[in-house]
């Protein structure tokens, strides 16, 4: 990685390469100050989407259908962190890819599949609120851990087989990327067509988004509607039943999805609509801003259960605290009420 001599002279990624990309100058300073930002932005959102891994497979309490979709969006933001956050910054301070065609193309495919995995597990858990506001006394019948670990394991083989086919079939892996798109040597590129631009617009991000936002609709719709009647018979000094007891609880979780549903749809919304524009049309400054926002994003899930839920915040404590490794403590109860 080559660093500003003199600046007068331009700097080439690869020196020895004819064809290498020019590198951008940047004092040692702002090297610095890059490199420190973005580290502790790839370790806060590893670190935070790990304590939810953890909290979620150390306490038993914690094991329903729910909390494994919860578990599944924490895995794809938490490698978001580990793998995607630091290759891009290094990307981005750089300015050059030095890690190889091969890499790039296999990164390409991860940076896709982490992203719509997201959106995908956003609709699994929407549809899981969904049942549960909606059929409150059916949803342990309908929903099980079984079916719940089925669609986790469907949704990541198909998000992973849809963006190998994605980046194999614009070509990437056939032939020679630099000759082909006529890139620079130094450059981790994907040119996709117009036509799969549409597609992957269509099927990684407005299908999803529609969906989730149709469902919500509809949840608070009807959770409105019933916490009226709820209202209603506390003003008459009537006794709230198990039943209303439940929904309450199923509202408030469903609140809670559905403020992560919402700023997660708002960072990746400006991206996708923009993404039909083409590279050639979207200033870089504002492409790679767009991207950053997602990836940003994954670090934000955790500050939202920390805020709204109890057990996430009880959890927090015995991991801290490493009372975790006391014995039997996958047994405590932490959960304040039957669906924190």
């Amino acid at each position: 990685m080559a660093y500003e001599t003199e600046d007068h002279e331009t700097q080439y990624c690869f020196p020895a390469i004819n064809s290498s990309c020019i590198k951008t100058k940047r004092s040692t300073r702002e090297y610095n100050i890059m490199y420190v930002f973005f580290s502790l932005l790839s370790v806060w959102t590893v670190f935070l989407n790990l304590l939810v891994i953890i909290s979620i497979s150390h306490f038993k309490k914690l094991h329903t259908p729910t909390n494994m979709l919860i578990l599944s969006l924490a895995v794809s933001d938490m490698l978001v962190g580990l793998i995607v956050i630091p290759v891009e910054a290094i990307k981005l301070i750089e300015t050059c890819w030095y890690f190889g065609e091969i890499f790039c193309g296999f990164f390409i495919i991860s940076l896709g599949l982490f992203l719509s995995i997201s959106l995908s597990n956003l609709v699994l858990i929407a549809l899981d609120r969904f049942i549960a506001v909606i059929h409150p006394l059916l949803y342990t019948q309908k929903i099980t851990m079984t079916k719940s670990l089925v669609a986790i394991f469907l949704n990541w083989f198909c998000a992973s087989a849809y963006n190998t086919s994605l980046v194999v079939g614009n070509g990437y892996f056939v032939a020679d990327v630099s000759h082909r798109f006529g890139l620079c040597y130094g450059e981790c590129t994907f040119i996709i067509s117009f036509g799969w631009r549409v597609t992957d617009l269509f099927v990684t991000f407005l299908f999803p988004g529609i969906t989730i936002i149709t469902l919500y609709l509809r949840i608070f719709f009807v959770a409105q509607r019933q916490v009226k009647v709820i209202n209603s018979l506390v003003k008459r000094g009537k006794h709230l039943t198990e039943g209303s007891v439940r929904r309450k609880s199923e509202h408030k979780a469903a609140f809670t999805l559905g403020i992560v549903v919402g700023i997660h749809l708002l960072c990746y919304l400006p991206f996708f609509i923009f993404s039909l524009t083409g590279n050639t049309v979207i200033p870089l400054a504002t492409a790679s801003f767009l991207s950053w926002t997602m990836y940003v994003n994954s670090g934000v899930n955790p500050l939202i259960y920390a805020f709204f839920y109890p057990w996430f915040r009880k959890a927090l404590k015995h991991i801290v605290t490493l009372k975790i490794f006391h014995q039997a403590s996958n047994l405590v109860d932490i959960v304040t009420d039957h669906h924190s």
